[in-house]
């Protein structure tokens, strides 16, 4: 078996995690001289850069950043299967998730994970877009996409959109459009898309990428155009646009898993009406050769009993 140099392992990981060998050098409380001995030797062992030198900043190049990917996945399993044999239970996971669905789904449940098992620890990284599936970002993601091989996926949620606006705005509605204003009904008559139309609709842009295509959508879902003149406002978010809603400035499109919270079912009413399927799947993912680790199938395995609880995930 032909090994690199062993100890330079932990101290290239912690310099291109790092972006800095000073850093590396604080963090592994060694010298700055000593990490730049570690890095040259494994770089002429392996016979390619790995860092690109710029004053006191260093760069992955193409070669290290490939090495770094391989490296971190096997030193962070060295550690689990270490720390397994030593009998340390706790497993430390990043976790990174897309915002909304870490706001308004993941971190109410929270409690409950730590509860059933304390030995979790969770680190969670917010994020706007999907990031690329990779051990140097997290350890495991929540994602809508399936585009890496080396990772397998169980399915949490498929995204549907329907109508919602508050309590005193539906009352409001219903007033207009001449109904019984019992509050204890709960056979309503559903509300047709003409009717909608009557009303300010909330849009969100970064649903669909396109000014009111939320919308759209949800009336082509019943094969019919968005009236001509219907008073649509816009938001980039569906937590800002559902915040509009709260406070009764018309009615937004939303899924099930901004509605997960017993406040939210009491602050929103959803209309009694279609709803429409976007397209958008949310898997959570990990790294198929870390499949062996605790901690990832614990996390795994509540993560997708949550969402059969909830009712995001049907069996």
């Amino acid at each position: 078996m032909r090994l690199p140099p062993l100890k330079a392992l932990p101290v290239f990981e912690a310099a291109a995690r790092l972006n800095s060998f000073s850093a590396a050098s604080e963090e592994l409380a060694i010298t700055q001289s000593a990490v730049s001995h570690q890095i040259k030797q494994l770089e002429t062992y392996l016979g390619e850069r790995l860092f690109w030198r710029s004053g006191r900043r260093v760069t992955l190049t193409d070669e290290g950043r490939q090495y770094f990917d391989a490296i971190g996945s096997a030193l962070l399993q060295i550690e689990r299967a270490s720390e397994q044999l030593l009998g340390h239970e706790e497993s430390r996971l990043r976790v990174s998730v897309l915002s909304s669905f870490a706001v308004r789904w993941l971190v109410p449940r929270l409690p409950d994970l730590q509860r059933l098992h304390p030995q979790i620890d969770l680190a969670l990284e917010m994020s706007s877009e999907n990031p690329v599936l990779s051990d140097r970002v997290a350890d495991c993601f929540i994602t809508i996409h399936r585009d890496s091989r080396a990772y397998s996926y169980d399915l949490l949620y498929e995204e549907r959109l329907f109508p919602v606006c508050s309590q005193d705005y539906w009352q409001r509605m219903r007033r207009e459009l001449g109904r019984d204003v019992e509050p204890e009904r709960r056979d309503e008559q559903p509300v047709s898309p003409g009717e909608m139309a009557g009303f300010p609709l909330l849009s969100t842009h970064s649903i669909f990428d396109r000014p009111a295509g939320d919308w759209e959508a949800w009336y082509s879902a019943v094969s019919e155009l968005m009236p001509t003149g219907t008073r649509v406002q816009h938001f980039s978010h569906m937590l800002l646009a559902l915040e509009a809603a709260r406070f009764h400035q018309g009615i937004a499109l939303t899924n099930d898993y901004m509605l997960s919270t017993r406040k939210d079912s009491e602050d929103f009413v959803r209309l009694p009406t279609h709803s429409v399927v976007t397209g958008d799947k949310f898997y959570f993912a990990w790294k198929t050769s870390r499949r062996r680790e605790r901690g990832i199938q614990t996390l795994r395995r509540w993560l997708v009993d949550e969402a059969i609880r909830g009712g995001l995930r049907g069996e």
